[in-house]
């Protein structure tokens, strides 16, 4: 079934009708869903008419349409790939066995442990981000954070569905679980520490969606793959809609870089006190907030070796970024992965077993991705004929996990001792300064076709329409 079926309670595709005890179950966990939503989604917005683009199949030529709905109302659901007929298990140990339609025994705890984890990150970026509409851009940004939102809020229930169908009470009651963990709460926080980061501003907002929402596709990939089936199927399908989310961050922050080019070559200066003066963020501290979110987002990979990565892998419960692409046996056993270490004050790398080292294959995979971007920003500077490169930090740099965890590296690779490491911590990572002025530009825009004075516009609007459409009506 490709399509879904909108006049069910919960909307699906997966049959939910023929099992009644799981349809009663999520049914009596979605109130509890809404009410998290209430308490926790975008502050002040349950009564506006939201441009919003929902899920109405899984074929990739037409999957969504768009319409103004309210997001209290919007039509959260359950949405698998298309099953692959034989699909066979493609590495690990399983590999050539058929892909497994239920969870082995033996590696439930494993699997139910790798799907609360990726589900505790969809409700903690909501949490995360729910002040940020009072402070909107414009009302193309702010739509944009609102289809971001409903699309982590659907990401949930992808996950909760995975625990309600195929861990029982167990799963039941993991699910309540990720309804009660809040992002940055002490006694309770969300599992990953990037997610109890607050996301105060829009420089911040853009950042995340752009490093860790990118990180999202890259754990996403890796499940894709999983010879568990109802999870590579599930996870298919929240890739086609996270494609939304890093658009929003790049695009973001591109357009933050646009408008203060244009304000340098205004004013011709480059002097971040002059810019600041004028209303836009200087470069210096762009990089700033760069070096945060990229190495906030690279711990989420995990330590560099990892016993657990090498069962996940071996096991066949989580593959690498693109399994299917990659030129080796799949079993990677006698294989090794170079990964860096402190020695005597200096970065070395060592040979350790591949297969203990894949987290750090999947980070390193990623940095390649984020970096592709980067250097996107790099042609909006040099268009304006601007002589400022951006670029991300060392992999070792500001570094929290691991082998490398609390290092004083600089962003070049040298390691440093206290004093240096104090003495240049506020060129490389946002101050309580920068992040105040920041703040302090963040002034509610939400007029049709207006923007704030430090962002420009973007070169089109969203679903062919034009910039200055009505995409929230505040009702």
């Amino acid at each position: 079934m490709s399509s879904f079926d909108y006049s069910e309670k919960i909307p699906n595709n997966v049959n939910l009708a023929d099992d009644r005890t799981l349809k009663r179950a999520l049914e009596q966990w979605q109130p509890n869903f809404l009410s998290w939503w209430d308490d926790m989604g975008p502050d002040g917005s349950q009564n506006f008419d939201v441009y919003l683009r929902t899920a109405v199949s899984v074929d990739p030529q037409g999957w969504a349409q768009f319409a103004h709905v309210k997001m209290p109302d919007y039509r959260w659901g359950i949405f698998l790939n298309p099953a692959e007929q034989n699909r066979k298990i493609h590495f690990g140990d399983h590999q050539g066995e058929d892909a497994w339609q239920d969870v082995p025994g033996e590696y439930r705890a494993n699997l139910r442990r790798i799907i609360v984890t990726q589900g505790d990150t969809e409700p903690a970026s909501v949490e995360q981000q729910r002040h940020l509409g009072l402070t909107a851009p414009s009302m193309y940004d702010l739509r944009n954070l609102f289809q971001v939102n409903v699309e982590e809020g659907r990401h949930l229930w992808a996950m909760v569905y995975l625990l309600h169908k195929y861990f029982g009470r167990d799963g039941r009651e993991e699910g309540e679980a990720l309804l009660e963990r809040r992002s940055g709460q002490q006694d309770n926080p969300r599992i990953l520490q990037a997610f109890n980061e607050p996301t105060p501003d829009w420089l911040s907002f853009f950042m995340f969606t752009y490093f860790t929402d990118r990180d999202g596709k890259f754990q996403l990939c890796a499940l894709a793959e999983s010879s568990f089936d109802p999870l590579a199927r599930t996870t298919k399908f929240m890739l086609t809609e996270e494609a939304h989310h890093m658009f929003v961050g790049e695009s973001g922050v591109s357009r933050v870089i646009q408008r203060t080019v244009q304000v340098m070559n205004e004013l011709k200066t480059d002097d971040p006190a002059r810019l600041r003066a004028a209303g836009v963020i200087d470069l210096p501290t762009v990089q700033r907030y760069l070096n945060f979110h990229f190495s906030v987002t690279i711990d989420l990979f995990g330590a560099d070796e990892s016993s657990n990565a090498a069962t996940f892998y071996s096991t066949g419960l989580k593959g690498r970024f693109e399994e299917g692409k990659r030129q080796d046996d799949h079993l990677l056993k006698g294989q090794t992965y170079r990964v860096m270490q402190a020695h005597g004050g200096a970065l070395v790398e060592k040979d350790v077993p591949m297969l203990n080292a894949l987290n750090e294959v999947l980070r390193d995979d990623y940095i390649k991705d984020s970096v592709a971007g980067v250097e996107r920003w790099n042609k909006v500077i040099e268009k304006a004929g601007i002589p400022f490169r951006l670029k991300t930090p060392h992999k070792a740099f500001h570094r929290n996990i691991g082998g490398l965890a609390g290092l004083k590296v600089s962003p070049e690779g040298r390691v440093l001792n206290e004093a240096e490491w104090a003495a240049g911590v506020n060129q490389w990572l946002p101050s309580a300064e920068d992040r105040a002025f920041v703040a302090s530009l963040m002034g509610r825009v939400v007029e049709p076709g207006k923007f704030a004075h430090w962002i420009a516009p973007p070169v089109m609007g969203i679903n062919r329409q034009p910039v200055d459409f009505e995409y929230i009506r505040f009702n």
